[in-house]
């Protein structure tokens, strides 16, 4: 909201004319929830999408696929012991308790999952998931799911399994492109089973 205040590239991006006022942040996280609650969100992908289909913008037949790791709207605090007892003072503190999924829970966002990757710190998330085909760069599937080790492996199983059916000719050879981070037997022969050649970077061991 602050960009917009000062920045012409955001105000024409989103209509406002230079003497137009801003709206105030409350405006703005009605008009979110509104969005969340009828799915216009997914309406609007489904119609780009379609869109990009009808111009031959989409190959249909190369994808790569990438996961990424998305914060909750929990916080630290929200993350207590699941059997309800209070000996971590109700989640003010980390230090000194071991917490974990298995223990414990956000009282405000049940399906969020204390979770790490790379160097980041752990912090209560979701991981998104996108498949893009490769000739424009555009992203034909896209999928949010809790956050654990297997979920970018099985959420790319999902939506490449998804874009294989969507083919009129079975027999269509279909690539994968994918990060070291799918570099997993169970992952590549699930993809061979499917008649689709995954080009995953290898983690050298």
């Amino acid at each position: 909201m602050e960009q917009v205040q000062y920045n012409l590239l955001y105000r024409w991006f989103i209509g406002l004319a230079m003497e137009d006022a801003v709206w105030v942040p409350t405006v703005f996280t009605k008009n979110r929830e509104r969005l969340l609650e009828h799915d216009a969100v997914i309406e609007l992908f489904n119609h780009v999408l379609q869109s990009a289909d009808g111009h031959g913008w989409l190959s249909g037949e190369h994808f790569s696929v990438d996961g990424t790791l998305i914060q909750a709207w929990a916080s630290h605090k929200s993350f207590v012991r699941k059997d309800g007892s209070d000996g971590d003072q109700g989640g003010g503190s980390f230090k000194g308790h071991s917490r974990s999924n298995e223990t414990h829970q956000s009282s405000t966002d049940a399906d969020a999952r204390l979770y790490r990757k790379g160097g980041a710190a752990s912090e209560l998330r979701f991981m998104g998931h996108t498949l893009s085909d490769n000739r424009h760069g555009l992203i034909a599937s896209a999928v949010v799911t809790r956050a654990d080790g297997y979920a970018e492996r099985e959420a790319a199983k999902v939506m490449i399994d998804d874009a294989r059916q969507a083919l009129s000719d079975a027999q269509t050879a279909i690539t994968l492109g994918a990060d070291k981070g799918y570099d997993a037997q169970e992952f590549i022969e699930a993809c061979q089973a499917m008649n689709v050649t995954p080009h995953v970077a290898c983690v050298f061991r």
